[in-house]
């Protein structure tokens, strides 16, 4: 069980939308719906009975209402654009900032010792002038020094401008000075809007919870057994770790905080066969079509001269080079050869005669059920060989397609053998009663009776072991969306091949050995804890994988619950087990358990410092890809483009040459989720409002589902391998 992060990442807590309950609002601002006043009011008339006050002293009690009132005044538009004509409106607007200083260019004219550089300080206490004092006139009154009868004293020449103050911006005068008629409006220029904020400080888009699962390694690798029987919570079925057989105090994963929790590692052995199964060796059953179509042949070069070939001849020659190969390399293979097409033949060898199938046989499914059992089990190749290549090479082509009932006798055959592989190799849509997949448009309900046929078959061969491939000759329509279900669910291949690499293609699935059959995998997590993208939306989940492979790999998502609260400062840590059950291919039915702890952190950065950017691809493909193959193709587009944004991000984060490459090569892969779509779809049933996909997007979904760290670059390659006959597919 490996992480894509080091850490489980929880979002942080997101900020109020509200600024007010971010940044508490200082009491000596003004209030946010005061208008500034365009200039100072004028003062209130004076009536005749009242003597002016004198300087330094405050006006009565109504006059302060009165002035306060005036300060208060709101000016609206109407009001400047009438004033303007009398007012004295500088063109230039400037900050609005304290007024400790005022440019000497707009105040009083400059005394001959002043130049232009100087500046005369505003608001000056009159202590600070030298041989004089003047008494403190309130603001707003209307009032100078020289209303009152009294002589203001000339200020005394200014130092020079400090050094610091150089790069200050000028400010002008808030009380004019030259005239009683003048004033001044203060015009703000607006501000720079402040710098947009990073992108660290945003939550990380996509979900960098992945943990990856490599069924392959995990299986091979030797571990001692444990001995008795696991310990289980009943509720949750976690595997708990306690010193007694059958005592828990609790389960951490139904309840955080008991005091039982998941046990580390072990391997338990559930339930032994009744009689352990002979190490015999799995069959391979070639299972060809033979129908007219087959006959179809194609121009070959063979170095100064073209030739033309048969499809069929292809598979025939594919067919006898790995059976020479198999029986030098694998003499004690059993291979066995089903042909169909009109009819479906069971080819015998040695003394025992062939079995052909026909007619009103290929409906009854009893009855090819039946007939496959009975026939018997193929020896192995060191004795059949020359028999075999003698049937392969007598091979024609002619008739319908009866691919269904053909599938359903080669599974039978193989089920017999768990880990036997089947290799269906056809040219076009089967035809025949039984798996009909030649009426999409016409018949809804044989079309639904098709598709329920091949889901089951699928289900019966994975529960028996049985692998099924399905190839396919290129530049046909053989309906491998529906096919590739068998493939899908027992963990084959579904391949589109040029006729010339049938061998190849046949050998990577000869290769390819099972480990363990059935198997399922669970995950289990704390209930602050949640799965994603899984048909359980709970802290727990099962997956069927059936038949597992060397290289298996399958990954899970899973995200903080938005009812529970997961935060560092509450939860530090948090444990995870993994459950695989599988059987072994002598019989015995095991159980192996991993539990992992994980710290947990808000930080995106700490999370993007150790995201593992190959984890998080092939998640991407094969989240994206089992959306896809099910008919939700939005959901897919989503999942990827989630996705493909974190690893954009952890690309920028790393800032390595060889994470853009990667990066880039894995956007090629995924285009047709994003732009190219459209040309894996067909067109809309005329009895179904849902669409279907083309063999090439079929072929396509089905190998990005089932991929792994090594392969899920070449998924490049096939994407330019099929570009010829996207157009064909969606013509």
């Amino acid at each position: 069980m490996e992480f894509a992060c080091d850490f489980v990442y929880v979002s942080p807590p997101a900020a109020p939308k509200d600024n007010s309950q971010v940044f508490k609002r200082s009491a000596l601002l003004p209030p946010v719906n005061w208008i500034r006043p365009a200039a100072a009011p004028p003062p209130p008339p004076v009536k005749s009975d009242e003597s002016c006050p004198k300087v330094g002293e405050w006006p009565d009690k109504s006059r302060q209402q009165g002035m306060a009132g005036s300060r208060s005044h709101h000016y609206d538009n109407a009001y400047l654009e009438q004033q303007s004509s009398k007012r004295l409106i500088p063109t230039r607007k400037t900050a609005l900032l304290p007024p400790h200083l005022t440019s000497a260019s707009n105040s009083r004219s400059p005394s001959p010792n002043q130049t232009a550089d100087k500046f005369i300080y505003d608001n000056v206490r009159p202590e600070s002038l030298e041989g004089h004092s003047t008494p403190d006139i309130p603001d707003g009154t209307g009032l100078d020094a020289n209303s009152s009868g009294h002589t203001a004293p000339s200020a005394p020449p200014l130092p020079p401008r400090p050094s610091f103050l150089k790069n200050m911006p000028e400010y002008l005068d808030l009380l004019p000075a030259s005239s009683s008629h003048e004033e001044t409006i203060i015009c703000p220029t607006s501000a720079p809007p402040p710098p947009a904020p990073a992108d660290d400080s945003r939550p990380l888009q996509g979900n960098p919870n992945v943990i990856l699962v490599s069924l392959g390694k995990l299986l091979l690798e030797k571990v001692q057994c444990t001995q008795g029987k696991p310990t289980s919570c009943s509720q949750c079925g976690a595997v708990l770790y306690s010193a007694y057989d059958n005592a828990i105090n609790g389960c951490y994963f139904c309840e955080q905080g008991a005091l039982s929790v998941g046990l580390e590692h072990g391997l338990f052995l559930l339930r032994p066969p009744k009689k352990l199964l002979s190490n015999s060796q799995p069959l391979l059953i070639f299972c060809i079509d033979i129908s007219a179509s087959m006959s179809i042949t194609s121009q070959v070069s063979t170095g100064e001269h073209f030739i033309h070939r048969s499809r069929l001849e292809f598979v025939q020659e594919a067919v006898l080079l790995c059976v020479k190969k198999l029986s030098r390399k694998q003499p004690d293979t059993p291979v066995g050869l089903i042909t169909f097409n009109y009819e479906v033949t069971v080819h015998g060898y040695g003394d025992f005669p062939s079995l052909v199938l026909q007619a009103d046989e290929l409906i009854d499914s009893d009855n090819l059920k039946a007939a496959a059992s009975a026939f018997a089990t193929p020896p192995p190749l060191s004795s059949t060989k020359d028999f075999l290549e003698q049937q392969v090479t007598s091979l024609s082509a002619e008739g319908t397609t009866a691919l269904g009932p053909a599938a359903l006798v080669a599974i039978t055959m193989a089920s017999r053998h768990p880990g036997s592989k089947v290799i269906i190799c056809t040219d076009g849509k089967a035809n025949t009663t039984l798996g009909n997949l030649e009426v999409e448009d016409n018949d809804a309900r044989t079309l639904l009776s098709s598709t329920i046929f091949y889901q089951k078959l699928g289900e019966r061969a994975a529960h028996q072991g049985v692998t099924v491939s399905v190839l396919s000759i290129e530049g046909t329509d053989c309906r491998l969306d529906e096919l590739g279900q068998l493939a899908d669910r027992t963990g084959g291949k579904v391949v589109i091949a040029n006729p010339r690499m049938l061998q190849s293609e046949f050998e990577q699935i000869i290769d390819n050995n099972t480990i363990a059959t059935q198997c399922t995998v669970s995950l289990i997590l704390p209930k602050s804890l949640r799965m994603r993208g899984e048909k359980e939306a709970g802290h727990k989940t099962c997956r069927k994988v059936g038949n597992v492979h060397p290289d298996e790999e399958i990954t899970f998502q899973f995200m903080a619950d938005e009812a529970e609260v997961l935060s560092p400062a509450l939860v530090s840590t948090v444990s995870i087990q993994l459950q695989l059950r599988y059987t072994l291919k002598n019989g015995q039915r095991m159980l192996q358990v991993f539990t992992a702890t994980r710290n947990v952190t808000n930080e995106r950065l700490v999370a993007l410092s150790c995201l593992s950017l190959p984890i998080i691809q092939l998640n991407s493909s094969q989240a994206s890809a089992a959306l896809a193959v099910r008919g939700r193709f939005l959901d897919a587009r989503r999942e990827s483009e989630q996705q493909m944004k974190l690893i954009k991000r952890v690309v920028e984060h790393n800032r390595s040459a060889e994470d853009r490459q990667t990066y880039k090569e894995w956007v090629d892969t995924m285009e047709p989720l994003y732009n190219n779509f459209h040309n894996f779809t067909r067109a809309k049933s005329v009895v179904s409002d849902s669409q279907s996909l083309t063999d090439a997007g079929a072929a396509l979904l089905y190998a990005m589902k089932q991929s792994n760290r090594k392969t899920i670059m070449i998924k490049n390659q096939q994407n330019l391998h099929f570009s010829p006959h996207w157009k064909q597919s969606k013509d």
